[in-house]
């Protein structure tokens, strides 16, 4: 699979987001270790899911706002093609 670099307008905030997800998922393997009250634990995974979930819809977002448009403007249906088994993974 070719790898091409990609650098849009909202990667510094993806990797924001990123690291403050990563730190809250540290926090809660800490509570696991510490034997905090599991429902306090899903509690906070929820919060972790949905962190990385709102990840995936900027970086979905940014992906179809540049490379998805620039793929139509110049007809590169693999593109288009990649995108839909993109999405379909994302959603599962």
């Amino acid at each position: 699979m070719e790898r091409r670099e990609h650098h849009h307008e909202s990667t510094k905030a993806v990797l924001n987001r990123l690291s403050r997800a990563i730190g809250h998922l540290e926090s809660v393997k800490r509570m696991v270790e510490e034997g905090r009250d599991c429902s306090e634990v899903l509690t906070q995974l929820s919060a972790v899911k949905s962190a990385v979930n709102n990840v995936g819809k900027l970086v979905l977002r940014d992906h179809i706002e540049h490379c998805v448009v620039d793929a139509v403007a110049t007809g590169d249906t693999e593109t288009i093609e990649k995108l839909s088994v993109a999405i379909d993974r994302f959603i599962k």
